[in-house]
C-alpha cells in the first residue's frame, strides 16, 4: 500500500512539473501586440505609468526665482524680495515682499503663460524672466 501511495505521489510531482514547465514557456513567450520593440507587457505598463507622472510633474512649480533688492534708498541690505514660482506652461504666481523702515507689505500676483494681468515691478518681472531660463 506505501508502495502504490509513493508511486501516485510521484507521478501527481511530475504531472504538476511538466505543468509548471509549460506555464513558464508560455509565459516567456508573451508580448503585447501595442508594443513594437516585443518587450512584456509589464515594461510597457512601466512607460504608460512614466508618461502619466511626466504629465502630472509638468504641473508643479518647479520653476523658481528670487530677486533681492532695496526697495527704498534709505534701507539696505536687499530685505526685499520678489519671488517667482511657475510650472512648465508658465503658470504660477509672483510674490514680493517690499520691506521698509517702519512696515513691510507683501503682494501676489497670479501668472499665466509667462505674462501677468496686472503691472509687473522690474523685479518682479527679473523674477518671471529667471525662472522661465531656469
Amino acid at each position: 500500500m506505501n508502495t502504490v501511495l509513493s508511486l501516485l505521489a510521484l507521478l501527481v510531482a511530475l504531472a504538476a512539473l511538466g505543468l509548471a514547465v509549460q506555464t513558464r514557456r508560455g509565459a516567456g513567450n508573451r508580448s503585447s501586440s501595442a508594443d513594437d520593440f516585443g518587450l512584456p507587457e509589464d515594461a510597457l505598463g512601466l512607460r504608460h505609468e512614466v508618461a502619466a507622472l511626466r504629465a502630472e510633474a509638468a504641473g508643479a512649480l518647479k520653476h523658481l526665482a528670487v530677486v533681492r533688492y532695496d526697495a527704498f534708498t534709505d534701507t539696505g541690505g536687499h530685505l526685499s524680495w520678489s519671488l517667482a514660482l511657475l510650472d512648465d506652461h508658465g503658470d504660477g504666481a509672483v510674490l514680493t515682499s517690499i520691506h521698509g523702515r517702519n512696515e513691510g507689505r507683501t503682494y501676489a500676483k497670479a501668472v499665466s503663460a509667462w505674462t501677468c494681468e496686472q503691472p509687473l515691478s522690474p523685479e518682479e518681472e527679473q523674477a518671471v524672466s529667471h525662472a522661465r531660463g531656469a
